[in-house]
């Protein structure tokens, strides 16, 4: 059986994650065995890898580079195999070339750009969190099929600046223009929480799990 591994580095909101991803496989007609970890033998097995993270730019880095040999894992599979990858929330952030919030950390830079604090303007309150409008950006499989005006769930304070306009997937406004999803090559991530996001959530995962980057 094909394996998603799930990446566990003490960050990230991983049980609702890992049902979320069993829904979409089965909906996919694709069965996988969702495996939590952070075994770099098990990632160099991995069909497909998951990075989610919730929490403090800085805290979630450090974690990540702690756990002995994982950094160099995912560099092997993603950006020398191909590996289709995806980034939830501040595991979207951390593909980042660096994290702004409380000093300057740096991220792994797969994608570059900055992660900074979201100002939205009177009216609008920090952090983000609720349901907004996706407006997207390209033509990705990953976001195919979701129908008119896709909602998805967002919480979070930081975001993406500056990426290039080619790595832009989604957009969604709160008082600003705020970066939604990222794609590069075999690479896709979300500032919002798919697992949280109902049907579109699914969806957008279902299709990751189909997604075979070229």
């Amino acid at each position: 059986m094909k394996m998603i591994a799930l990446i566990d580095y003490g960050s990230g909101n991983l049980h609702s994650a890992a049902r979320a991803l069993r829904v979409a496989s089965n909906t996919a007609k694709k069965t996988r065995e969702i495996r939590i970890t952070a075994d770099p033998s098990a990632i160099a097995l991995a069909d497909r890898i998951v990075l989610p993270g919730v929490g403090h730019f800085a805290d979630c880095a450090e974690n990540l580079r702690a756990r002995d040999g994982l950094v160099e894992a995912l560099e092997e599979a993603v950006l020398k195999r191909g590996v289709p990858f995806f980034g939830i929330c501040v595991g979207q952030q951390l593909l980042a070339t660096r994290g702004l919030e409380d000093g300057e950390t740096p991220g792994l830079n797969w994608v570059p750009g900055d992660i900074d604090r979201i100002v939205p303007g009177a009216g609008f309150v920090v952090p983000h969190m609720g349901w907004n409008a996706l407006e997207l950006k390209q033509d990705h499989p990953v976001l195919s099929g979701l129908g008119d005006d896709p909602h998805v769930y967002f919480t979070h304070s930081y975001a993406y600046r500056n990426p290039a306009d080619t790595d832009v997937a989604a957009t969604t406004e709160y008082g600003e223009t705020i970066i939604a999803a990222v794609a590069r090559d075999n690479i896709f991530a979300t500032q919002f929480h798919p697992e949280k996001s109902q049907r579109v959530g699914l969806k957008i995962l279902s299709n990751f799990v189909l997604w075979s980057p070229s």
